[in-house]
């Protein structure tokens, strides 16, 4: 990687890409769809980043943490970077991000609207406008070509390569570049060994695009950054991305142009002091004009009479704004291209050991820029009062229109909500219900919270017409007490009807727990009962006396379990009574439905009923057999 140049490079807009007009790059006028230069930008990241044993895979992810942004700075700066945080929390993302941020801005590149969140965050714009800031910065700003910009320096080497060759005419960085034939003849002017390119025809894009590809990856070691199909199909390809390549094969082509640079050097010597008489030139020129134009301009400012009518004062702030939006803008570029001219020309002498230029007197930057800042004074003392005269004849209407406006807009708003407020809409809904309610209410009092600044604004403008006594202010105070007398009343009832919903909301969490212990506890004992109701029904057999007390003895340690069961029972049954009870005193039908189990009080209930019911039969059953047994047994004696 070449050294560093001393130059600022500026990302104006992070939509666009930063940075393209500060080092010449600008898109064609077409409305054409912007071709996304990703896979461009990610393959010129891994040429670099694979030095280090590394790559990326998706751009906008991979530099999120920062750690492959600081070691892409490193690998193409050849220095090293503050050691990077390792923690995977969003702040050690951004205090990585912002470490490559300072490295970039330490080399002169002002990073403006661009921060280390919208990197962090997955910002594809921000992050590509960052890649192609550095691509910009490492890559391309150090092109030069007899002192043009790194842009018109690239362009220039392309078309002087490229010259001898048939059907190929560079002109800019998009078009030019659709059929191939510019990267082929590149290729072959410096490796002719590598292509035939007599057998290359305007007529297969595709296979001229791959050609080159193939060949400059396979042979020249300079990655597969641009896809032939978007190439050819697109209408108008990625300047950025095409700039991108090619300045790939300029640093690779590089030693060829030391010679040709050196061929150029009393030309370009020669050339360097005409354009410095030109700028020379053109500073007196452009000197003299705008400090006439001043001249002319200020004793207009500086007129503060007029016929003390709306009309009149209308038609100066007409003059006003013509001057502002016709007149003086092509004066502020002029100002502006002068003192660039001035300081380019200053500097151009300084690194030529050339005396520095004195321009006339009276046209010093110090006497253009005293100039300018009267001017400015007087602009803005007319505009002061301008704006003073405006606001004496037209305040009282303008605030009058403005309090109606706000008002209705208010009273629209507020149509309704007081009964929505006392609606009792909530005695009738399940939980799940009441819970989408209160959410809606939460949603309403987010709402009334910000009209609270709608009402202060109100206030405050019935206040100034009072205090400005207007004509109906007994109409406006009125309407005011109205609106405020509301919104007290909004207030209170918003807080009761929270109120209201979190007691009901309390009421029917209760009843839902009550709801899931009983489906909890019925379940177990609902099998035990069908359980204890097909045992005590089961039909035997048996022969011995053995047998019988056996299941005598069976029977009498389930009946000792009775009084444990009669507890659940009852505990069971009193969870669906609470629940009645707490329906019936609150009035919600909607709480005596269990969602959790279709078994019922009354299930459970009948089922015991049963249990007890069938217990002495059983009883009387196993005494009968035991007797007959034991007829049996004297028998058997």
């Amino acid at each position: 990687m070449s050294t560093f140049v001393s130059c600022s490079t500026q990302i104006l807009s992070a939509t666009g890409f930063g940075g393209d007009e500060s080092m010449g790059v600008s898109m064609p006028n077409l409305k054409v769809k912007p071709v996304d230069p990703s896979h461009t930008f990610t393959a010129w990241c891994n040429s670099h980043l694979r030095k280090a044993g590394t790559q990326i895979e998706n751009i906008e992810e991979d530099f999120r943490n920062g750690l492959k942004l600081m070691l892409l700075l490193e690998v193409i700066s050849s220095e090293t970077l503050p050691k990077p945080d390792r923690g995977k929390m969003r702040f050690h993302h951004i205090a990585n991000v912002n470490k490559a941020l300072d490295f970039i801005a330490s080399k002169g590149v002002k990073l403006v609207s661009i921060g280390a969140e919208e990197i962090v965050d997955g910002n594809v714009k921000m992050t590509l406008g960052l890649i192609w800031t550095i691509i910009l910065r490492f890559a391309i700003q150090d092109i030069s070509v007899e002192e043009m910009t790194a842009k018109e320096g690239l362009l220039l080497w392309c078309q002087r390569k490229t010259a001898p060759y048939k059907n190929v005419n560079v002109q800019n960085f998009h078009l030019s570049w659709k059929d191939g034939l510019a990267f082929c003849a590149l290729i072959h002017r410096h490796r002719p060994d590598l292509l035939d390119y007599s057998k290359l025809t305007k007529d297969n894009p595709i296979h001229n695009l791959n050609l080159a590809f193939d060949v400059a990856e396979k042979y020249l070691n300079i990655p597969r950054m641009l896809d032939p199909e978007d190439i050819n199909s697109t209408p108008m390809p990625d300047e950025r991305a095409v700039m991108t390549y090619v300045s790939s094969y300029y640093h690779t082509f590089s030693g060829a142009k030391q010679a040709e640079t050196a061929a150029n050097r009393i030309c370009k010597v020669l050339k360097v002091n005409q354009e410095n008489e030109r700028l020379m030139e053109e500073y007196e020129r452009l000197a003299s004009d705008l400090l006439e134009w001043i001249r002319r301009t200020t004793p207009w400012l500086e007129n503060r009479t007029t016929d003390n009518t709306l009309v009149g004062v209308h038609k100066k702030l007409d003059e006003f704004r013509n001057y502002r939006r016709v007149h003086k803008p092509p004066r502020v570029e002029q100002k502006a291209r002068l003192e660039t001219n001035f300081n380019t020309l200053q500097t151009k002498l300084r690194l030529s050991n050339r005396p520095a230029y004195l321009p006339s007197e009276g046209k010093m930057v110090s006497d253009i820029h005293n100039a300018w800042k009267g001017l400015e004074m007087s602009e803005k003392g007319f505009e002061e009062w301008l704006l003073s005269e405006m606001m004496r004849l037209e305040r009282l209407d303008h605030l009058a229109q403005k309090f109606k406006h706000k008002a209705d807009i208010h009273e629209d708003w507020t149509q309704g909500k007081e009964e929505m407020l006392q609606s009792q809409d909530f005695r009738n809904c399940k939980l799940n219900e009441l819970k989408a309610l209160k959410k809606k209410h939460e949603a309403f009092e987010s709402d009334l919270a910000a009209h609270q600044d709608r009402v202060e604004q109100i206030a405050a403008i019935a206040q100034e017409l009072n205090a400005l006594d207007y004509h109906d202010a007994a109409s406006v105070n009125a309407r005011c007490q109205r609106i405020c007398d509301q919104w007290d009343r909004l207030g209170t009832l918003t807080q009761k009807r929270r109120s209201a919903l979190e007691e009901a909301e309390r009421v029917l969490e209760k009843i839902d727990t009550l709801h899931l212990e009983f489906a909890k506890r019925a379940a177990p004992f609902n099998n035990w009962l069908d359980g204890a109701r097909e045992d005590l029904v089961d039909m035997f057999i048996v022969h011995t006396m053995e047998e019988i007390q056996g299941l005598i003895d069976a029977h009498e340690q389930f009946k000792q379990t009775l009084g444990e069961a009669d507890k659940e029972h009852k505990s069971i049954t009193a969870l669906a009574q609470e629940v009645q009870t707490i329906a019936t005193q609150c009035q919600i039908p909607g709480g005596i439905e269990n969602p959790y189990t279709t078994l019922t009080s009354i299930d459970i209930t009948t089922k015991w009923s049963d249990v007890k019911q069938m217990i002495p039969k059983r009883d009387q059953v196993l005494q009968t057999e035991l007797m007959r047994q034991q007829s049996n047994e004297r028998l058997r004696r």
